[in-house]
């Protein structure tokens, strides 16, 4: 079958893409790129990928492709499943005819209650889907392919269970399809240099953190790893294709969990001369940072979360404050750059742990932050640990902001209300930012470039909108 993999029209700057870690309207304009879609898309002999939100596409410039196509694969997530499904009710009205099929962890979780809420929608997959689609589009039956359930009859079937993937190596490129579908100035992230590059190096996480999307859903807690030759020589291939990159970003859960895998791959990216970022827990020794510094590293994003102990023991962080401490240190030793992320509302919170995380965060001094609320997703363990304790209540069962798509929090405590928490971010930003020392630093890197300047002003313009949006929602 001929097929359209989407990711679909949202709100206004929603990244909301498989790729996307927390499905929101991000503090300034972020895009990461759709990999999750790209990989079977890249199974798929001519297929197309269209991600209207990193476009700007809206439902009415993308319903034509219901046309063309037979097939299309939407992919779609807790926050934004409702808009979804009317995108998939338009196309289905415009073209009777077609399949369309949801894939994504919100689907994985609740495969029954997302048919059942999703009328035109006519099959759902499981975790890892690349190829659940690729013999669906090859016209195999539903009924004989394993890891959907589909509609038949107006019945709900489930099929075998897909077993996940361990040769990773056997996935073709995602790079391929960048470059035929996708424009990479349309993806932003600020603290990655533009226009950059994200993919995967492999799937899954052996940390257990209880609020942790992907490793609970999707990709599970075993690290599964391309070989690193294989990374390396589509590194080398994506800097030909697209030799305007300025950086490349791997988006494994915990690339550095590998320790001499990532010192492998490093070597082989330094001889190619290029920049790199990744995904780090903030426990890697100092002798492994210098290598990857040595061979092109410029970034580790690190998911510090709580500047206070007992709520990192609370979501089985695995990590100790003096660890990050030092890790932290070892990193501006060695002139590697940090973005730290922080989640306000965990298990346990409360004024005084906000308080604190904020204190942490001035005193480690990441290059930058990123602040967001705690997220219950179905199929993690702090979702059933919130249905278990009633820290839900009946009206705060979106996790976004309607007609904005900014987080809001779905969690209050007795001592920590959903509307605290919400205030928290803006006012844990700006006492993070608005202090001589930060205000000194961007300066200086704005003295940098003309190129940084202009982006640095963008980006606050957006930002002060963030704030201004979110005091108007408090009020």
């Amino acid at each position: 079958m001929k097929t359209l993999f989407l990711n679909p029209p949202s709100f206004d700057g929603f990244d909301g893409g498989a790729g996307a870690r927390y499905q929101a309207t991000r503090e300034i304009r972020s895009f990461w790129y759709p990999t999750w879609l790209a990989q079977p898309a890249a199974m798929v002999e001519g297929s197309k990928l269209v991600d209207a939100p990193a476009r700007g596409l809206s439902l009415e410039q993308v319903l034509p492709y219901a046309d063309e196509y037979e097939l299309i694969v939407i992919h779609t997530s807790t926050p934004s499943f409702a808009s979804d499904a009317k995108v998939a009710g338009a196309f289905k009205a415009r073209n009777p005819k077609l399949k369309i099929g949801f894939v994504g962890a919100h689907v994985a979780v609740l495969p029954e209650p997302s048919l059942k809420n999703a009328p035109d929608v006519d099959f759902v997959t499981g975790a890892e889907f690349d190829y659940t689609i690729k013999e669906i589009a090859e016209g195999k039956p539903f009924g004989d392919v394993a890891g959907i359930h589909y509609r038949e009859n107006g019945q709900i079937v489930k099929t075998a269970d897909r077993p996940i993937i361990h040769d990773m190596d056997a996935l073709p490129f995602v790079t391929d399809v960048y470059h035929r579908d996708l424009v990479p100035e349309d993806y932003f992230i600020g603290y990655l240099r533009h226009p950059y590059l994200s993919l995967y190096s492999g799937r899954g996480c052996k940390s257990r953190c209880t609020f942790c999307l992907w490793p609970q859903t999707i990709a599970g807690h075993t690290y599964r790893t391309r070989s690193p030759a294989q990374v390396v020589a589509e590194i080398a291939h994506a800097k030909r294709l697209m030799p305007q990159i300025k950086e490349f970003f791997f988006d494994d859960d915990t690339f550095t969990d590998d320790a001499p895998r990532a010192r492998e791959i490093a070597r082989g990216l330094g001889k190619l001369g290029v920049t790199w970022s990744c995904n780090a827990k903030a426990n890697v020794d100092y002798d492994t940072l210098k290598e990857l510094r040595d061979n092109g590293l410029r970034l580790l994003l690190v998911g510090y979360e709580s500047g206070n102990q007992q709520i990192l023991h609370n979501i089985k962080k695995g990590m100790r404050i003096e660890v990050a401490r030092k890790f932290t240190e070892d990193c501006h030793k060695l002139g590697i750059q940090i973005h730290g992320t922080f989640i306000v509302g965990l298990p346990g919170e409360t004024k005084d742990t906000i308080a604190e995380t904020v204190a942490f965060a001035k005193d480690i001094n990441p290059h930058t932050i990123q602040v967001s609320i705690a997220a219950p997703y179905p199929g993690t363990f702090l979702y059933d640990q919130a249905v278990r304790e009633g820290w839900f209540k009946q009206d705060t069962k979106d996790m976004v902001m309607g007609g904005s798509g900014f987080q809001i929090s779905t969690l209050s405590y007795p001592h920590l209300s959903r509307e605290e928490i919400f205030e928290a971010v803006a006012d844990f930003y700006k006492r993070f930012y608005f202090r001589p020392r930060k205000i000194g630093d961007i300066v200086l890197e704005m003295a940098t470039s003309w190129d940084m300047t202009k982006r640095r002003l963008r980006e606050g313009v957006e930002f002060f909108h963030f704030l201004n949006a979110r005091e108007s929602r408090a009020a």
